[in-house]
């Protein structure tokens, strides 16, 4: 699986064309033909971070914020949702820790010593 495909689970039916996730990609450090490492916490920060940039575009969208109603769901549910999970990637990329390997060591510091 490429970077771009993973970047494409993350943000499922965004709108958004492959060339424009290539340079979402690409801005975040990434090579969208590059086979994506899930070992790697860098890795998966790197999708995070071009997932969060990539909903922040849309956010920035005025004619999706109109006011409208489809179905039983109005726009204001839509931004609603969509700042819900912006704020769930950016707390996500908070807390994966940055080191390279799959998270297995864990980052401790002795606060009090005798």
């Amino acid at each position: 699986m490429t970077n771009l495909d993973r970047l494409k689970l993350e943000i499922q039916q965004s709108g958004f064309t492959d060339d424009e996730l290539s340079i979402f990609l690409e801005e975040s450090s990434l090579s969208p033909t590059e086979e994506y490492n899930p070992a790697f916490n860098n890795s998966k920060r790197y999708i995070y971070q071009t997932a969060l940039s990539c909903l922040e575009a849309i956010a920035n969208n005025p004619q999706l914020m109109a006011s409208r109603k489809l179905d039983d769901m109005t726009v204001s549910d839509f931004a609603e949702s969509l700042q819900n999970r912006i704020d769930q990637l950016d707390q996500k990329i908070r807390l994966l820790p940055s080191n390279g390997d799959s998270g297995t060591q864990g980052s401790t510091f002795m606060l009090f010593n005798h």
